[in-house]
């Protein structure tokens, strides 16, 4: 699987990684290590996954943090974190 991990100020992209993970974990547990290592990469803290990050990833494989999701303030608007490519056979 690999990930896109987008941090956004005043609608404009400021930082970006990817993450790939061609591992044997579960769906989730790629998703959980992906988020934690893109925000590693990028210094910033790990957001918290609130019940609409769920919904929307669940949905379209897309989440946005905004500051509620994280403890720490923030000095971006919000974080974007979707899968750009699925394992096969992942669905």
């Amino acid at each position: 699987m690999r990930f896109w991990t987008k941090v956004f100020y005043e609608n404009h992209l400021i930082k970006d990684t990817t993450w790939e993970d061609r591992g044997t974990d579960s769906r989730t547990a790629k998703v959980f290590r992906a988020l934690e290592e893109s925000c590693r990469a990028l210094d910033l803290p790990v957001p918290i996954w609130l019940k609409n990050n769920v919904k929307d990833f669940q949905r379209i494989a897309r989440a946005r943090f905004r500051q509620d999701s994280f403890i720490e303030a923030i000095d971006f608007d919000f974080l974007e974190f979707q899968v750009i490519e699925e394992d096969k056979g992942a669905f």
